[in-house]
């Protein structure tokens, strides 16, 4: 099969899926090596006793920002989470799948402690998607500063995204979802559907492709997008990759080009709950395809590149978490096609909501569950490594 084809068959036909791990407790960390195709590791349990972790964030100490739905921002620091949350966290509307979101760190945190949230959030005619800054002090944000807020505002718990990430050039993306709502998609009025740059300071770059657009929102960078869980930039190119949910099959993985139409709901792999079909079919000129989509549907959240040093092996590729499947799925890429896939942890810990690769060179993880934790991927004992 060519490589150029595989990124547009389903999953199920393409590739030969390899389960690794056990079908333990959610919650029990895997014991003893397992081995993977390419690398064999350990998972290790770092922090347990958090309540629906969504997001975490390395500081340059190895300590580690982790958001709670609910509401909180916690820290771990050596291992331990800290019992007392961090204070000063903007008011959020935590209900369906609304809350306290993703956390990224300033590209000058170092010097700055900046630190950036996104959120739900209520306001006048029902809630939405925001993302706020503020200087991580002792024990609290200090400075708090709502940047961006989603309009126009919507009454939905479903779908707010919603991932943050900075490329190399210092630019901010937000994943907004659209809340349930497939025509907010496609209409560049409505920031719901879209992928948001900003400078971090929330002004618009001059360059986003529907500055000066009579009728479009400025902030908006690509749009057509369902619920886009999933933001990594690729770190030989610096353009934003993201995932984002299918609704019964449909998940996609995207290669985010200014202007582009991704085509929800007009154009999906996926089927409506009811079973019903969605839009006009899978193809239709002036929309992009996904670069791979998964069929039945994993629900995909959290995504990151490996790059560092632990696994030499899995170098370049690109890994992605999944809730309703609960496996954390490696993805081999050629450029920007996908060639294989490797479904590690199958039912191993449960509903994987986030992936990291931490300062040490090892994968990390957070659990979506009432006693979520953190763990970590490392080479088994005796497995050869690099740095």
């Amino acid at each position: 099969m060519s490589k150029t084809s595989y990124g547009r068959w389903p999953v199920t036909l393409a590739v030969a899926v390899i389960a690794t791990g056990c079908g333990g407790q959610p919650g029990a960390a895997q014991q003893g090596p397992i081995a993977s195709e390419q690398a064999t590791f350990e998972l290790v349990t770092v922090a347990s006793g958090l309540e629906h972790p969504w997001a975490m964030a390395f500081l340059p100490d190895g300590d580690v920002l982790i958001t709670e739905r609910a509401g909180r921002l916690r820290l771990v620091r050596g291992g331990v989470l800290d019992p007392e949350p961090i204070a000063g966290v903007p008011p959020v509307y935590a209900s369906g799948q609304g809350g306290l979101l993703d956390v990224a760190l300033d590209p000058a945190f170092a010097s700055n402690r900046t630190i950036y949230l996104s959120y739900a959030a209520p306001g006048d005619g029902g809630n939405s998607t925001r993302v706020a800054r503020a200087t991580l002090g002792d024990g609290r944000l200090e400075g708090l500063e709502e940047i961006f807020v989603a309009e126009p505002l919507v009454r939905s718990s479903k779908h707010f995204g919603s991932r943050l990430a900075f490329d190399p050039q210092g630019h901010l993306f937000i994943t907004v979802g659209e809340r349930g709502q497939g025509d907010r998609s496609q209409d560049t009025g409505d920031h719901n559907g879209s992928v948001i740059r900003l400078h971090p300071d929330g002004s618009v770059p001059e360059d986003n492709p529907f500055v000066g657009d009579a009728g479009a929102r400025p902030e908006i960078f690509s749009y057509g997008h369902r619920n886009p869980q999933g933001l990594a930039i690729h770190p030989e190119t610096g353009v934003p990759w993201l995932h984002e949910h299918g609704a019964r099959g449909g998940d996609e993985v995207n290669v985010v080009q200014p202007g582009v139409n991704y085509g929800w709901p007009v154009i999906t792999h996926g089927i409506d709950y009811s079973g019903a079909p969605i839009g006009e079919g899978t193809h239709k000129d002036g929309m992009a395809q996904p670069i791979h989509y998964w069929v039945p549907s994993i629900a995909p959240s959290g995504m990151a590149f490996y790059d560092g040093a632990a696994f030499p092996e899995w170098q370049g590729d690109l890994f992605v978490g999944a809730l309703r499947s609960e496996l954390l799925a490696r993805l081999e890429l050629d450029g920007e096609q996908v060639v294989a896939e490797e479904r590690l942890l199958d039912g191993a810990i449960g509903r994987i909501r986030d992936v990291r690769v931490g300062p040490d060179g090892y994968l990390y993880l957070l659990t979506d569950e009432r006693d979520g934790g953190l763990y970590r991927l490392q080479p088994a004992e005796g497995a050869p490594a690099e740095g």
